[in-house]
């Protein structure tokens, strides 16, 4: 346990670091290498998905808090690597920590966050139905007054209404920095939303209307944003030209003068029948 107890306080030092100075690749790329070392410790030790009598196994109280640390730590760390999958596993593993021995740790400071951040990654991923099922695990309490739970549940609110600029400003309202990226994930699903209804609803719009409807702060996102939905943009009058491939798909099958004048006949024939 010894060597457990050092990395862990190693890992700890180095999540610190990371956490002023996220961007920090060498500190990350330390952080990645310890957390897979302590998963092969946490194994031998029968700490990494400890049984359900683990208590009458010899394993005590302030192991299973630090296993349980370790892994919080792996799950804030997935996110900074943008390791959603990463994230996933970890959740899995603590659910175990926070369900069957909900009475026999005390509670971790980590735990709300955590679970916001689950819930987060269900709506990005447009897991409706599994984000309300999550949620009604919850104690009400929980729910009603913890800020990393009500993060979540306005954002979903608020999709539901439409109001997307409140979901754009909810970024800069995140409870923890880790939040940003979900949040970012989501925002990117609402603007082809948007860009989706902009190709059906015009032929085309300026730039600057196109960057304020797509919640973009710089031209240079709506630029890479238009290219990858195949947009033609006039660097001249800084116009939009939407490519609307499946309306000329239609026109080509059903012609429109055939179409009138077929209509037109029918029209014809029916006032003579009446």
């Amino acid at each position: 346990m010894s060597s457990l107890i050092q990395q862990h306080r190693e890992l700890l030092e180095n999540f610190t670091i990371s956490s002023s100075n996220p961007s920090d690749k060498e500190v990350n790329k330390r952080i990645r290498s310890q957390l897979s070392k302590l998963k092969i410790l946490l194994t031998e030790a029968g700490l990494l998905i400890p049984s359900s009598s683990a208590n009458l196994e010899g394993l005590k109280v302030e192991d299973l808090i630090l296993a349980r640390d370790i892994l919080e730590i792996g799950a804030f760390a997935s996110i900074r690597d943008k390791d959603v999958e990463g994230f996933d596993r970890y959740i899995n593993l603590l659910r175990g920590f926070y369900d069957d021995y909900s009475k026999i740790l005390p509670p971790s400071q980590n735990h709300q966050p955590l679970i916001g951040l689950s819930l987060l990654r269900l709506l990005s991923s447009n897991s409706i139905t599994a984000f309300h099922t999550a949620l009604e695990t919850l104690p009400v309490d929980v729910v009603r007054d913890s800020p990393y739970i009500q993060h979540p549940v306005n954002l979903e609110r608020w999709l539901m209404e439409g109001s997307y600029s409140k979901v754009w400003r909810a970024r800069q309202q995140a409870p923890r920095e880790e939040y940003g990226f979900f949040v970012d994930q989501l925002m990117g699903t609402i603007r082809h939303e948007i860009a989706s209804c902009e190709e059906k609803a015009y032929d085309q719009l300026p730039l600057s209307d196109a960057a304020t409807l797509l919640f973009f702060d710089s031209m240079q996102q709506v630029l890479n944003f238009a290219n990858e939905r195949g947009w033609q943009i006039n660097p001249t009058t800084q116009i939009v030209h939407f490519s609307n491939k499946s309306d000329s798909a239609s026109a080509a099958k059903i012609p429109k003068k055939a179409t009138i004048t077929s209509n037109l006949q029918f029209a014809k024939e029916l006032e003579s029948i009446v």
